[in-house]
């Protein structure tokens, strides 16, 4: 094939795992911890590929002898759009049916432009080329090992920050049950280290350039009283699972709403739904709702980020200001 076809062709087939977008969930917790399901196993991909290559090879004259390369081929734009996914912390069910968790490793962001910008490159060089040429083919592979060495730094740093957090975190004398290591917005020089006790979380942001001395760590409250409102609810459960635990309660405008404290930054949470109605210690299950996170202080919250990147120590003034306004009150609860 030209690179023009292939191009358009592969991109075709590292769109298919996503489409289960287009399956109608019956919640929309459902659609939050469902995606990235079936369609991003390994397994399923190993199954559909001679059933999709086979398509390809009898559709394309030019491909009727490379049988066995569209088969990889196939099973290669499949799998590796599972595994970038299960790179970040939404994750994906990659070895599903035999092990139906998400697995999400933190270690790239959902954007990284130092991961994309090289392959784009590379695709709109494809696309503006009628044949294949050494500089094409050289632009190519250069892309992908550049993409692929930047997975493996990711995860390389994440592994020392994650261990200088555990450090961090026992000099400072503060007991931990779980600890994650999620990496910060559109990078991997900043991450933050999540350790959750009881009843309470700790957030640590960790620059390669940081001192440890100078680390500041925010702690909030999670397992707020009410949590007896929604502890039973099915909703709330499935993002318990998904989230391994790592979930808040907080009454918002009446509501009671939880977080997956994990994705995004304390407190613009990415995923968060109000599951109930409350007044007067008394809650009423609702159709779960999905509240878009709102960033009103975004000039800020960029400032704070390219100082800590650099290893300069900042406070991160949105987290601080929701510490200064919880209400000291926690007696409401069902």
């Amino acid at each position: 094939m030209g690179p023009r076809k292939a191009v358009l062709l592969g991109g075709l087939l590292g769109t298919l795992p996503d489409l289960d977008v287009l399956i109608p969930f019956e919640t929309k917790v459902d659609q939050f911890v469902y995606h990235r399901g079936w369609s991003h196993s390994f397994f399923i991909h190993l199954v559909l590929t001679p059933v999709i290559g086979e398509g390809i090879v009898r559709s394309i004259k030019t491909l009727r002898q490379q049988r066995k390369l569209v088969w990889l081929t196939v099973f290669l734009c499949l799998t590796t759009h599972a595994l970038i996914d299960s790179m970040n912390a939404y994750g994906a069910r990659v070895f599903w049916p035999f092990y139906p968790d998400p697995v999400g490793t933190g270690s790239i962001f959902i954007i990284d432009p130092v991961f994309t910008v090289p392959l784009l490159v590379a695709v709109a060089w494809a696309l503006a080329s009628a044949n294949w040429s050494k500089g094409l083919k050289k632009i190519l592979l250069s892309s992908l090992v550049f993409s692929a060495g930047y997975l493996a730094f990711g995860l390389i740093v994440q592994k020392h920050i994650h261990d200088r957090g555990q450090a961090i975190f026992a000099d400072r004398g503060i007991e931990t049950k779980k600890i994650q290591t999620v990496v910060s917005p559109f990078n991997t020089i900043l991450w933050r280290v999540i350790g959750q006790g009881d009843g309470k979380y700790h957030n640590l942001y960790v620059s390669l350039f940081d001192r440890d001395e100078d680390a500041v760590i925010y702690t909030h409250e999670f397992d707020s009283s009410l949590v007896t409102c929604v502890v039973d609810d099915p909703e709330y459960k499935k993002m318990v699972w998904f989230s391994d635990g790592f979930v808040r309660t907080d009454l918002i405008d009446g509501r009671i709403v939880a977080s997956d404290y994990r994705l995004g930054l304390t407190p613009t949470y990415i995923f968060r739904f109000a599951l109930a109605e409350y007044a007067d210690g008394k809650s009423n299950k609702i159709a779960p709702d999905l509240i878009a996170p709102g960033i009103s202080n975004a000039g800020t919250e960029l400032s704070w980020l390219g100082n800590r990147i650099l290893g300069r120590p900042m406070t991160r003034a949105s987290e601080q200001k929701l510490l200064e306004n919880v209400a000291a009150d926690d007696s409401a609860g069902c």
